[in-house]
Formats: structure tokens, C-alpha cells, sequence
């Protein structure tokens, strides 16, 4: 008996799926175009990093040849891409790394992978909130914190954070509400969030071509120590190299574009929200390889531009771009790139939760999880069981996170 129960047992662990009894049930299916699509796309990829990347590949792996890493890093993503855009076409219903899982390898590994997935948008959301709050904080002078660790400190070194960070907690209840809404306003949300974004980074490129020096392209030994005599505190100044357009040479190139491969990380999230599309079968493969061409562009154009404002061993890899426009002057610059970066953020937070959400619709409807969670409102038909309870999981992650110092 015990042996043909843990038999019994084993066959389940392995049971597959077909493709052809697959078939997902997401409430809201119809009612993105591919412009939604490729709005997702975009911002799920074009992200805060763009914001910090460019400056740490650049000031000691790269250099200016940091536009060079994001080529280099461009083209196998497109490829990943082509590849992802064909799977999505073969199997246009739920078709993510979970279903692949499901088919090939049984309900094990599509219970792993899923959880995974899940764990992956719940700890993404929780860090950018975090980030969110923090960044704006640093906008009002650090005041929400000063108050917050003077009215309601924790007494618990080591172990919780200072102060709680209600801010970010309000943050996530605000944009949990946000999903619980029709795809069509979140999309909306999303690619408002994804405009701004992709303005900012247009202003910071066009910037760096009207203001940017030609000469930051082509630095001597002799620029270095012009530059080492001008500041009085030269510890933030970065190593020379050999000067010069790829000062690192040609391994800094491959160390940064190593670097450059994860900015292109994200586009596969399209798979998911191409469960929504009216014709998913077009809508993964165009968006998946559109959204990888903006990225592209966006990057190597803001590269381009940060190593013509400022020479790259000058270059702050936390904060550059604000750095870039205080080097030429423009002070008030900085309150344009922190909304670039919150509204980037945004968008994070909100890709990362409507990629969970979609995760534990499907994983319950599968009966891999709790079936309430794949219960649907019947007016919107998105599945609140499943967006509370991921707003609820993604707030106690942000404390967690918060009470570590991230």
C-alpha cells in the first residue's frame, strides 16, 4: 500500500500538461493592443537602472566605450528576445517559463518555477518601494525620515530598521488598488509612468549633445592631472586606465557589457501581459522585439550623452546623472532626472505586482495553489483575491527589507 501511494504519489510530481488542454482562463483577455504591449515592455526594461547603470560601467570598467558594452550587450538579447517571441507564438496562453515547465518537465518543476516567479515580483516590488521612498525622502530633504525616527523609533538594533517606513507601506496599498482595477486603466497607469520616464532620458540625451564636449571622448594623462590639481578632495575620482575613447581596453569592454546584459532583463515579463492581448500570437513577438529596440536606443543614447557631460573617472556611480548636471551647471536638472526615476520605479513596482498577481491566478486555477486565489470580480473580472493578497505579502516583504537596511 505505502509503495503504490508514494508510486501514486511520484506521478503526480511528474503529470504534464498538453498545449492543446492548456488553456488559461485571465479575465481580461482581449483587451490589450500591442501599443500596450510595447508600452510594458519598456517599462518593465527601461527601469530605475538606466538611472545608476550607465555611471558604474562607465566609471572603471568601460569608459566612454560604455555605448560599445550596450551594443555588444544588445545583441544577444535581441536573440533571447526572438527566442522568447517564438515560444510566445507557439504557445500564446500563459506562455511563460511556469507553462513551459508544466509541458516538459511536469507539475514539480511548474510549481518550483512558479513559486519562483512569484518570490522574484513580490521581493522587486518590495526593494523599489523602498527605493521609491527613500528617493523621494532625499527630495524633501530627508524630513520624512527625520520625523519618523523622532515620533516613532524602533529600539531594536541590528534587528529592525530605525523608523517604520509607512511611506512605502501606503505606497504599495495604493498601487495594489491601482491593479485591482481594469487592465485598460492599469496599462494606462503604466504606460503614463513609461512616458515620463522615456522624456526624461529623451531630455538627459539631448542634453548631452548640446552640452557634452567631444574632448570627454578622448582624455590624456594630462586631463587626469589637471583634473587631480583642480579638486581639493580627489578620493570620489575614478582610475584613467590608458585614457582615451576605451581606456580599459578590451577587456573593460567585455566586463561592462557582462554588466550591460541584465539592463536588458524584463522583456520576457511581455509573455505574461500578453495573456490580456487581443491577438497574442502577433502581440508577444512584435512587443518582446520592439520593446528590446527602444531599450537599446534609450541606453546607449543616455551612455552616450553622460560620457560627454562629464570625463568617466569623474562620474559618481551612485547618483550620475544628477552628478552629470551639476558638472555643467544645471543644478535644477536634478529635479527633472529624481521624476524620471520615481515614475521608473513606478512602473517597476507595478510590473512586478501585475507579474505576481498574473503568477498566483494561474498556479491557483491549476490547483497548484489555494483555488479562492483564481476567484474573479465579476464586474472588472480581475481576480482581488489574488491582487489583496499579493499587496499584502509585497508590504510585509518591504518591512522585512526595510528592517535590513536595503
Amino acid at each position: 500500500m505505502l509503495c503504490q501511494a508514494l508510486c501514486r504519489f511520484g506521478e503526480k510530481l511528474v503529470r504534464k500538461h498538453t498545449l492543446e488542454q492548456y488553456v488559461a482562463k485571465i479575465s481580461a483577455a482581449g483587451s490589450l493592443r500591442t501599443v500596450d504591449i510595447v508600452a510594458l515592455g519598456v517599462g518593465n526594461t527601461v527601469g530605475a537602472g538606466v538611472y545608476v547603470l550607465a555611471g558604474e560601467v562607465t566609471s572603471d570598467r568601460a569608459g566612454p566605450a560604455v555605448a560599445i558594452c550596450f551594443l555588444a550587450a544588445a545583441l544577444p538579447s535581441v536573440v533571447a528576445a526572438v527566442c522568447h517571441a517564438e515560444l510566445g507564438a507557439r504557445a500564446p496562453r500563459s506562455a511563460s517559463a511556469y507553462l513551459h515547465n508544466y509541458v516538459t518537465g511536469g507539475e514539480l518543476g511548474a510549481f518550483l518555477t512558479g513559486w519562483s516567479l512569484i518570490l522574484s515580483g513580490v521581493t522587486g516590488a518590495a526593494s523599489m518601494a523602498r527605493a521609491w521612498s527613500s528617493a523621494f525622502d532625499n527630495l524633501m530633504g530627508n524630513r520624512l525620515s527625520g520625523a519618523l525616527r523622532e515620533h516613532v523609533s524602533l529600539s531594536a538594533p541590528h534587528v529592525l530598521a530605525g523608523h517604520p517606513d509607512f511611506f512605502a507601506a501606503g505606497l504599495v496599498l495604493l498601487l495594489t488598488a491601482l491593479l485591482a482595477l481594469r487592465a485598460s486603466e492599469f496599462v494606462l497607469a503604466t504606460s503614463a509612468f513609461t512616458v515620463v520616464n522615456v522624456l526624461v532620458l529623451s531630455f538627459v540625451i539631448i542634453s548631452g549633445f548640446i552640452k557634452g564636449d567631444l574632448h570627454n571622448w578622448k582624455l590624456t594623462e594630462e586631463d587626469y592631472t589637471l583634473t587631480v590639481s583642480r579638486l581639493n578632495d580627489t578620493s570620489g575620482l575614478g582610475p584613467l586606465g590608458s585614457g582615451g575613447f576605451v581606456p580599459f581596453g578590451f577587456e573593460g569592454v567585455l566586463r561592462g557589457t557582462a554588466s550591460c546584459l541584465y539592463a536588458f532583463a524584463g522583456f520576457d515579463s511581455i509573455l505574461a501581459a500578453a495573456e490580456e492581448a487581443q491577438d497574442p500570437q502577433r502581440s508577444a513577438p512584435v512587443g518582446i522585439v520592439i520593446s528590446v529596440f527602444i531599450c537599446f536606443l534609450v541606453y546607449f543614447g543616455v551612455s552616450s550623452a553622460l560620457t560627454l557631460l562629464v570625463p568617466y573617472y569623474q562620474l559618481q556611480p551612485g547618483s550620475p546623472l544628477p552628478e552629470a548636471f551639476l558638472h555643467i551647471g544645471w543644478a535644477s536638472a536634478r529635479y527633472v532626472v529624481a521624476s524620471g526615476a520615481l515614475c521608473a520605479l513606478s512602473t517597476g513596482i507595478l510590473d512586478s505586482m501585475f507579474l505576481s498577481r498574473w503568477m498566483l491566478y494561474v498556479m491557483a486555477n491549476d490547483g497548484l495553489l489555494f483555488r479562492v486565489l483564481a476567484r474573479l470580480y465579476a464586474r472588472t473580472g480581475i481576480p482581488v483575491v489574488a491582487t489583496v493578497a499579493l499587496g499584502r505579502d509585497t508590504g510585509r516583504g518591504r518591512s522585512r527589507l526595510h528592517a535590513r537596511g536595503a
